[in-house]
């Protein structure tokens, strides 16, 4: 099995069973209710029944991290934000001038943190357990969705792979020539930005082909068939009641403890 978080774990994984329109719905049931509140207490309990539902889907906590750390430094970028521009209340616990922490502060960075992994944990687990064909057929067959979206969101599945695949290959022949090996931070900096670019360009050609290729293969018509039937199994009830528990049990805990805090 592929170690990139995005990769599906169809054949090992439980989850890679289920219908992905119920993995689709089963996230939306736990991340609504995390984004009408902004405490930690509910943050942490859906956080770490996620975390224990990643062998379901054929994830190690050490691959996440290893693949999912832009997610992590994005949560933690916007905890410290939190706690540096959230009004002070309570005691105050660092004191750097200009740069004050309080325990109110704190609180509310730290519940942003948390709730900012907890709402993006249950995508990563529905992309690593999901194929994008079976994802499609999905959301085709079952929500009716418009074909022509269907497929475009197939398609941008697909070409993820491998434009990771042609970043890492730019860097190596770049890399090659000299490009971006030296100059220090400010040169490799500049060397990334140029093999941006040259993905970016890369990417715009390749959809390009795509799109003429599917429109002249009769991609988008009005009537469609299928290979293959997208079915409801028992798995499929079983990953909405478990998603309900989750929700029922961080929602239920925050207004146990007094510390659920809806943003409206």
């Amino acid at each position: 099995m592929s170690t990139d978080v995005m990769a599906p774990a169809r054949s090992t994984a439980l989850l890679s069973r289920a219908n992905p329109v119920s993995k689709l719905a089963a996230a939306f049931l736990i991340t609504i209710a995390l984004v009408l509140t902004v405490d930690w207490v509910s943050a942490t309990i859906a956080l770490v029944c996620e975390l224990a539902l990643l062998p379901l889907a054929g994830l190690s906590l050490r691959v996440l991290l290893s693949r999912g750390w832009p997610i992590l430094f994005a949560a933690l970028v916007g905890g410290y934000g939190t706690a540096l521009l959230a009004e002070d209340s309570g005691a105050v616990v660092v004191d750097w001038g200009i740069i004050t922490f309080s325990e109110g502060s704190l609180q509310a960075g730290i519940a942003i943190m948390l709730r900012g992994l907890a709402i993006a944990l249950p995508g990563i687990i529905v992309l690593a357990s999901t194929d994008p064909t079976d994802l499609a057929d999905g959301l085709a067959q079952k929500l009716r969705l418009p074909h022509r979206f269907v497929l475009g969101a197939l398609a941008a599945m697909r070409l993820v792979g491998l434009l990771l695949e042609e970043w890492h290959t730019l860097g190596m022949a770049r890399r090659a020539r000299g490009v971006g090996s030296n100059g220090g931070y400010a040169g490799r900096f500049k060397a990334s930005l140029g093999q941006a670019l040259a993905l970016l360009v890369q990417a715009i050609r390749r959809a390009t082909r795509l799109a003429m290729t599917m429109e002249a293969r009769g991609f988008g018509g009005a009537e469609r068939t299928w290979a293959r039937e997208s079915r409801y199994s028992i798995l499929d009830l079983w990953v909405l009641c478990g998603a309900a528990v989750i929700t029922a049990l961080a929602v239920g805990a925050a207004v146990v403890l007094g510390t659920w805090n809806p943003i409206f």
